[in-house]
């Protein structure tokens, strides 16, 4: 999860010497360090289908281990360390938090190579992977502006970092793109998982009228929410449909397989390259999750439009103008946003009615 100052594709390239040339000989142990459970849905949930589907593509090549329920603090560098320490030779640590303590054990473990998902700093055998993941969000934010009809929505969002706040501002683009009187509420829940208070946030913000719900959290509890409430959601990281058969209008899909397979190929290769990776839509990495039976063949039509021209490069969530909340322009007409100053994001664009917590 969850921030990550990266530039285009693997830019940033520092050549390892040295690293994954054991593979050559022997089976190259992978280890992934996991923030919640692995469950059904969710952000984990998703790092472990990528991790399985790594291990069908390379076969006998590679075995894994994960840890799952890992707290990002100190403790964690215990884990990281216990992995590096019985020969894993690549290391995913998939929370934002675990930034500090990769980067203070790959130090001490110089051939083996960790990669940290949503990281801001690398080393010489550490690499940052992230996803555009405000492409989906932006996309979904266009059906459930047009599914509302209360133009009020609600969003369960996990911790106010840039990659949170980016993901619920190109989730308003959307809404907006399409219905400029709707409005967007948010209430954080402070952690990035834990179900119940996911679910009495979803619950509240259905009390304050939102009609349809989102939410940046890892477990399936808003949409839950939404159904027993009679009310719509859209999931985040997988296809959360089983958990709202009804409300599930459709979600932001992850797909981590085919990156982590090509990374566990170049370190078995010995060309891995430290560098900060930010894949998207054209890189199959973010999918939108199979449309519910409520939306209308319309609004399908639309959303597959855009999600193609978002693919082609003809269209961005953030082109001008981006306004922020007190209206004043962001992006001009006729601009489009950065990847450095969306790497920063710490406002709320027009048409969030909540306030941004303070830091």
């Amino acid at each position: 999860m969850k921030l990550s100052m990266v530039f285009k594709g693997a830019a940033v390239a520092v050549a390892v010497t040295g690293l994954a040339a054991t593979a050559q000989a022997e089976q190259l142990k992978v280890g992934f360090v996991y923030v919640s459970p692995i469950g059904d849905a969710g952000w984990t949930y998703q790092h472990d289908v990528g991790r399985k589907e790594m291990l069908k593509a390379l076969g006998g090549k590679v075995s894994a281990r994960f840890i799952e329920k890992v707290p990002e603090g100190p403790d964690s560098e215990r884990i990281i360390r216990r992995l590096a320490r019985s020969g894993h030779k690549l290391i995913f640590t998939t929370s934002f938090g675990y930034g500090p303590y990769t980067l203070r054990v790959a130090k001490k473990y110089p051939n083996a190579v960790f990669m940290h998902a949503t990281g801001a700093k690398t080393a010489k055998n550490v690499g940052t992977y992230l996803a555009r993941f405000y492409e989906g969000r932006y996309l979904t934010g266009v059906v459930a502006g047009k599914m509302t009809k209360s133009n009020n929505l609600g969003y369960v969002a996990a911790i106010p970092i840039p990659e949170v706040i980016r993901g619920i501002n190109a989730f308003t683009m959307g809404v907006r793109s399409v219905n400029p009187k709707a409005q967007v509420r948010v209430i954080w829940t402070g952690s990035w998982f834990d179900p119940g208070k996911e679910r009495q946030a979803a619950e509240t913000l259905i009390a304050q009228g939102a009609d349809v719900i989102t939410q940046h959290t890892d477990s399936p509890a808003p949409v839950q929410a939404a159904e027993a409430k009679g009310v719509y959601a859209i999931g985040y990281h997988s296809d959360m449909s089983k958990h709202g058969t009804k409300a599930h209008l459709t979600a932001a899909v992850h797909n981590w397989g085919a990156y982590y397979t090509k990374i566990a190929k170049q370190v078995m290769a010995g060309t891995w390259k430290s560098g900060a990776y930010w894949g998207g839509i054209k890189d199959g990495i973010i999918t939108l999750a199979p449309f519910g039976a409520a939306v209308p063949a319309d609004v399908r039509k639309l959303v597959t439009e855009r999600q193609a021209a978002i693919a082609a490069g003809n269209l961005h969530p953030f082109q001008g103008p981006v306004k922020g909340q007190d209206g004043k322009v962001i992006v001009a007409a006729g601009k489009t946003m950065s990847d450095h100053d969306m790497h920063g994001m710490n406002y709320y664009v027009e048409g969030i009615v909540s306030k941004l917590p303070k830091k």
